[in-house]
Parts: structure tokens; sequence; C-alpha cells
């Protein structure tokens, strides 16, 4: 940086040190702006933790828990809807048949038979490998979303009538979602372990299950680090209709 000798004495001297000032100002005209900004983003809390700002985790739950209320309501509504759609409304009982056979199909009423349940857990925490194995890695030791699509895409290969996951009914459009070690299912969250549970023929279900190579690999994982596998029969089981919204969602273009 150049000295003050090096330029002409007299007013033009002011020319140099004048921006010098504004320029002085300005950064503390920002630094200002930005301590306002942060304590309005901080709404008074401690921006170096976030013990007192809510996790995604929280805010995930939240909404879980949140849909699942408008689930019951929806289905009260639902029910106090057919109720009065059936009252004289001029269809043959051929028709009313043909509609009860097409809410069995969608999954939209209850169903009870016998049926065959299967329970995927994490590892036990202080899990460790089997002789003859490689110690586990992190992925290794909790449940994936391909492990319950395999499940589920076994038991309809099986003939299942009807699959519950956790406390929800499939349908058509249900997809079986997981983030980290969560479930995601139907706008709602669960956590391990996962029971999944089919209405039909036992006997076909497990075997569907047994042909299944996706499954053959996780039973290797059950083996050699202790994950959670577990197969029921129940002689009788009424499985929930589902009582969400059937409307699809779909992403559009932005005009």
């Amino acid at each position: 940086m150049s000295n003050s000798a090096d330029f002409p004495q007299g007013p033009v001297q002011r020319i140099f040190r004048h921006p010098g000032r504004v320029f002085t100002a300005a950064v503390f005209a920002l630094a200002g702006l930005i301590f306002v900004t942060s304590a309005n983003t901080a709404k008074g809390t401690n921006i170096r933790t976030d013990s007192s700002l809510l996790k995604l985790s929280d805010l995930i739950q939240q909404r879980s828990g949140k849909n699942a209320q408008l689930d019951e309501a929806n289905a009260s509504v639902r029910e106090d809807i057919d109720t009065l759609a059936r009252r004289d409304d001029g269809s043959t009982q051929a028709e009313d048949a043909r509609l009860k056979e097409l809410e069995r199909a969608a999954g939209t009423t209850k169903l009870s038979g016998r049926s065959v349940a299967v329970t995927l857990d994490d590892a036990p925490p202080n899990a460790t490998a089997s002789p003859g194995y490689p110690d586990p890695q992190p992925n290794d030791l909790v449940i994936h979303q391909q492990d319950l699509q395999a499940v589920v895409n076994a038991l309809w290969q099986g003939g299942a009538q009807g699959i519950q996951v956790m406390d929800q009914r499939l349908i058509s459009t249900s997809a079986v979602r997981c983030v980290g070690n969560t479930l995601i299912l139907q706008g709602r969250v669960y956590s391990p372990p996962y029971k999944i549970t089919a209405v039909g023929d036992p006997a076909r279900l497990k075997q569907a299950l047994d042909n299944s190579p996706a499954i053959s690999n996780y039973l290797l994982y059950v083996k050699a680090y202790g994950l959670g596998w577990k197969v029921d029969e129940h002689e009788a089981v009424t499985l929930p209709g589902y009582s969400g919204t059937v409307d699809l969602h779909y992403a559009e273009p932005v005009k």
C-alpha cells in the first residue's frame, strides 16, 4: 500500500481518505445487518446448538401422528358415506355384489382369514459376526427397504388376498420406503421391528417366502449378524380396510 508521501498535498488527499471512511462505515453497517439477521433467525436461541430447535426427526414424528389422526377421521367419514350410499341407491343385488368384490380387491374393506405374519428387526446393539463371517459394517445390521419389499413381493406371489404392514393395509398405490432406519408408509413413520401380515393360504405363503432369492440373501445376514426374522401362522386374523386417500399426487411442470 502507498503512503501519503506518494501523493500531492492539499485537498487531493481527502479524495483517498474519504473512500476509506465510507468503506469502514459500510463494513460496520454490514456487520450490524448480519447481527440483526442472526438475532431474528435465532429468535433468542443459541444458534451454535440445535438443542432448542425442532429436529427433522421430531417434525417427521409430529407429521406422522397428525396423519394418523387424519386417517382415522377419514375412515369415519368414509364409513358414514358408504352407509348413506347404500340406503335405497337403486342398485340391483348383482351390482351390490360387484361393488363389494371391487372394494375387497381394492383393499378398502376388512379382510379376515388364515394368515402368515413375518417380523423383521435390526441386529442387537452389541451384534458381532458369527464364526467364519467378516466383521459387520453398519449397513449390515439394519433392515433396508429392499428387505421389506422382498417380503411383500413374495407374499403377493404366494397368493395373498391382502397384506398389512405394521397397522396399515396395502393397496395398489402403496409404496414401502425406508429413510435411514425408519419406515415411511403412506405418510406415517415406523421404527423396527417391522411386522408384515398376509391373509391367504399359509402353506403357499410360506413356500413363496422360501422361494424368494432376495429373502434367501437376507437370511444370510440373519445367520451372520443376528438380524431379526420370525414367521408365524395364525388361524384367524382380520386386516383393516385401507382408510387413507386414494387420490394420486404427482409433480407438474412449473409454468
